[in-house]
């Protein structure tokens, strides 16, 4: 696999799974075929109809707020950063990945859903400075197991045209599946254990350097 260029607009990096202006396609009609949401020549991967895009890093704008799917389950499934899209490195604790701050809920951080591919040691620290919607409030953690076990996307309604009725995340086995355009994988993540992000040392979820 060759090792992807860093892309920068304006000085800034931006993240590989981010979508650019070039890339966003207009979404065709869809339709009930078979008692399952449609696109009409567009075959269902593993069950699941895709949202559509283009694959055009770097052409236009870069829509920092807009996940490309494509590239988001490529890191997924093949354990990228999702910043600089190279192979991140596991260690005996597992691979790297930067969390929402959820301590408090539960059993936080182990099986934690997310759509957030894993982020390696070089690029936490930035990522955790330039993500505005949650600038700060990361937590670095390794994982020792990766369970991709979900899709996010928009699920339908059926109907003559498919209605829409919300964003979810739905697992494996689940029959509406059928009626979800899926855009990004969800994984729950195993065996969790807490880090300082510039050390990457275990710390307790309490303790952690934010």
């Amino acid at each position: 696999m060759s090792v992807p260029t860093q892309l920068t607009h304006k000085g800034r990096p931006v993240p590989y799974i981010a979508a650019w202006s070039a890339e966003h396609v207009e979404l065709p009609r869809l339709t009930d075929v078979s008692g399952a949401l449609a696109i009409k020549g567009q075959r269902r991967a593993a069950g699941v109809l895709w949202t559509p895009w283009r694959w055009k890093p770097g052409v236009g704008e870069p829509h920092y707020a807009a996940v490309h799917g494509p590239r988001q389950r490529e890191c997924m499934r093949l354990k990228l950063c999702q910043v600089c899209g190279r192979r991140t490195v596991r260690t005996d604790l597992g691979w790297p990945w930067l969390l929402e701050d959820h301590r408090g809920e539960g059993r936080w951080p182990e099986q934690e859903v997310t759509t957030h591919p894993p982020t390696c040691e070089e690029c936490q620290p930035v990522s955790q400075i330039q993500c505005r919607p949650n600038r700060g409030r990361f937590v670095s953690v390794r994982v020792g197991d990766v369970a991709i076990d979900g899709v996010h996307g928009q699920l339908y309604r059926r109907a003559a045209r498919p209605v829409p009725v919300g964003k979810r995340v739905l697992f494996t086995g689940d029959a509406r599946l059928r009626w979800m355009l899926g855009n990004q994988i969800a994984a729950t993540l195993l065996d969790v254990t807490v880090v300082d992000m510039h050390t990457q040392a275990p710390v307790s979820r309490e303790a952690v350097r934010r």
